[in-house]
């Protein structure tokens, strides 16, 4: 097995004599082990090297008209690294010294010359010379290394002063690469680094090796968090470092991590969220089932004997109030954990910000918002001019995103900027593009562009406690009756089904941003990209028949109380109606009875679900109609373009999206 510095092919050696008869003696003597170059001057051995650099022995004479030998080596040191011998006689042992004094040649030999000998002085020359060329090689692949590693490192000498660094290093310590060489690094620093560099010292000299993760304040920016690693060379051995030059010799390793930490912070961050919103779901969907039996008891009850007394009417309405506004929380619960309504599209966010900006100008706010949010946030809209808005006049790619949404998020963070600035502040709305997230992102594979709108104010900010808790369900800063906690938690839902994320930074007395990340796309993923599975079947109950004798509907609900309002909301129409408890059941009944007309389903039913019955109801009828009702739909397990209708329901809406369904 060959080393390194031995060579792939025939070593090159030029001679250089003016004599003929040397040149061919010296030609004959080394042609068996190398490749001879000859030369009679040195002026034509000079441009012999200038055409041929990879020559790794020169053999000259000393006396030649024109130029000597120690001269033309003397020249040749500036165009080649080679191993250079020098022939002469016994008169010219002067220049000879000189030579070996100025480091020009490696050995000389008189004439006549011992064959044996020259050719040992050759051999070593050359090993000399592919030694050296494997040296620079290692030392420039160690300075490439050094120079490009993504963090600091350095080594210091027995008296802790550097001898080597990189950039990285040089800038983290303050200072350029020229002024840290020959320093202690307790020299260079202060505060916090200099108290790590004591506490590391005990523990080095110990041991061997040191690590510590500390904060330290950065010269352009926050507080950055690195992570310090310190080791003596002798403890990388398992035997002590026998020279006592290395013995002593150490290395600093710096790495910022704060991304890092930041990115375990995300990671943690979206699987609480993941979990509380699985959680929130489950119960919103139970609480769905209980509201669609109380309400639509309600609404029978009032059918059976509308009440007279004012205070059983007073108490009546009560109760449907407190039915609805259930309902509504448990819609906005649901919007957190798996949002219900998107209608994903190209949006261009110059368009969204620049319509917002007009509303918030004008005091107004979009009709589509006015819906989603309570009444107490619009209060005192005029406060919304004082919102400034940067948007820039250059192109942003579109996202694949709800407007409206998109919308309702930025107005409610200016909402909670402005409540965080009870006596006045800035409040900005910026966006801008991002080119590459590098590595940063949590659970998502997208590598391309990203937009972002950040929203930003200098209010009174957030504690470390308070920051890692606002996007939890029902979790609120504001005073009893002023916030429901659920709007952080429907964005941070409605960002996390679009693709994207939610970043916070705040501090203490320093304000709040607000980054609402979304990932860029072009014309071909769009395309790529399927509509959001939606209701396609409208209500068109004015124009209908009020009257639903004669038609057969079969309902399906694993819950007996949602199952029997259903059903009452149907008879009382005039249908006919059979029930089932389950998909199995409603198979069974397609299959044995041929008079249904419609189905209404629920989804999510224990045993066999909403979305494998109707498929296997298809099999038997497949023209049957099939309205889901669900309060916790997971659409993957439809098919699509169906029906569907959300619980709590209302009877006009269900009766509404039957009717419709019969005559279509």
């Amino acid at each position: 097995m060959s080393t390194l510095h031995e060579p792939t092919q025939r070593p090159f050696v030029l001679v250089v004599d003016d004599e003929p008869e040397i040149l061919v003696a010296l030609s004959d003597l080394l042609e068996s082990a190398y490749t001879v170059l000859t030369a009679s001057s040195g002026e034509e051995g000079l441009e012999r090297l200038r055409h041929n650099p990879g020559v790794a022995v020169i053999v000259s004479d000393q006396r030649m008209p024109g130029m000597t030998g120690d001269v033309f080596l003397a020249h040749a040191r500036n165009l080649s690294a080679a191993g250079a011998i020098l022939l002469t006689g016994y008169a010219d042992i002067s220049a000879v010294e000189a030579a070996l004094n100025r480091g020009q040649i490696s050995f000389f030999a008189y004439k006549p010359w011992d064959d044996e000998t020259l050719l040992s002085m050759v051999g070593q020359a050359a090993a000399r010379y592919f030694l050296e060329k494997e040296l620079e090689c290692e030392r420039l692949l160690l300075r490439g290394l050094l120079d490009n590693l993504p963090f600091g490192l350095a080594v210091k000498d027995q008296a802790g002063c550097f001898v080597r660094l990189n950039q990285q290093m040089a800038s983290q310590l303050g200072h350029t690469v020229a002024q840290c060489i020959g320093q202690r690094e307790e020299d260079l620093v202060d505060g916090p680094r200099l108290e790590s560099l004591k506490e590391a010292q005990g523990q080095l000299a110990q041991t061997g090796r040191d690590q510590q993760v500390l904060q330290l304040p950065a010269q352009d920016g926050p507080a950055r968090w690195h992570d310090l690693t310190r080791v003596r060379l002798d403890s990388l051995r398992n035997t002590p470092v026998q020279s006592s030059m290395l013995s002593d010799y150490s290395i600093l390793i710096d790495r910022d991590v704060s991304e890092l930490l930041s990115l375990e912070q995300r990671l943690r961050q979206a699987q609480k969220m993941q979990a509380i919103g699985t959680l929130a779901g489950g119960i919103a969907h139970d609480f769905n089932n209980l509201l669609t039996a109380i309400q639509g008891s309600l609404e029978l009850v009032q059918d059976l004997e509308p009440p007279r007394e004012a205070s059983v009417v007073r108490l009546y309405e009560n109760a449907m109030e407190a039915a609805r506004r259930g309902a509504v929380l448990t819609r906005k619960l649901l919007d957190f954990s798996r949002p219900r309504h998107l209608v994903c599209q190209r949006v261009d966010m110059h368009d969204v910000l620049e319509n917002l900006q007009t509303f918030m100008k004008q005091g107004k706010v979009p009709e589509e918002i006015r819906g989603a949010l309570d009444a107490s946030r619009l209060e005192g809209m005029s406060r919304f001019s004082s919102v400034r808005f940067n948007i820039p006049e250059e192109p942003l790619p579109p996202v694949w995103t709800d407007a409206v949404q998109l919308e309702l998020a930025v107005f409610s963070l200016c909402v909670n900027a402005l409540d965080a600035q009870s006596e006045g502040g800035e409040t900005c709305v910026s966006v801008r593009q991002v080119a590459r997230l590098l590595g940063r992102h949590v659970g998502r594979e997208h590598a391309g562009a990203w937009v972002v709108v950040q929203v930003t104010d200098r209010g009174i900010g957030m504690t470390e406690d308070i920051r890692a808790r606002i996007f939890d369900p029902f979790f609120t800063t504001k005073g009893t009756g002023q916030g429901q906690g659920l709007g952080l938690s429907m964005i941070y839902g409605f960002i996390s089904h679009c693709g994207g994320e939610v970043r916070v930074d705040s501090a203490p007395g320093g304000g709040t941003s607000v980054e609402l990340w979304f990932p860029a796309m072009d014309q071909e993923m769009a395309a790529a990209i399927p509509a959001v599975p939606a209701n396609t079947v409208q209500t068109i109950a004015a124009a209908l028949p009020a009257s639903g004798a004669g038609s057969t509907i079969l309902v399906v609900d694993d819950e007996p109380g949602v199952r029997a309002v259903t059903s009452g909301f149907l008879r009382r129409a005039g249908y006919d109606v059979m029930e089932a408890a389950g998909g199995a059941e409603a198979v069974e009944k397609v299959q044995s009875i041929p008079g249904i007309a419609l189905v209404v389903m629920d989804v999510m039913m224990p045993g066999m679900n909403g979305g494998e019955a109707a498929r296997r109801i298809h099999d038997v009828r497949a023209d049957l109609p099939v309205l889901f009702v669900t309060g916790y739909a997971d659409f993957g397990v439809l098919p699509e373009g169906v029906a569907v209708l959300h619980k709590p329901y209302t009877r006009d809406a269900l009766l509404g999206d039957v009717r419709a369904m019969l005559v279509a």
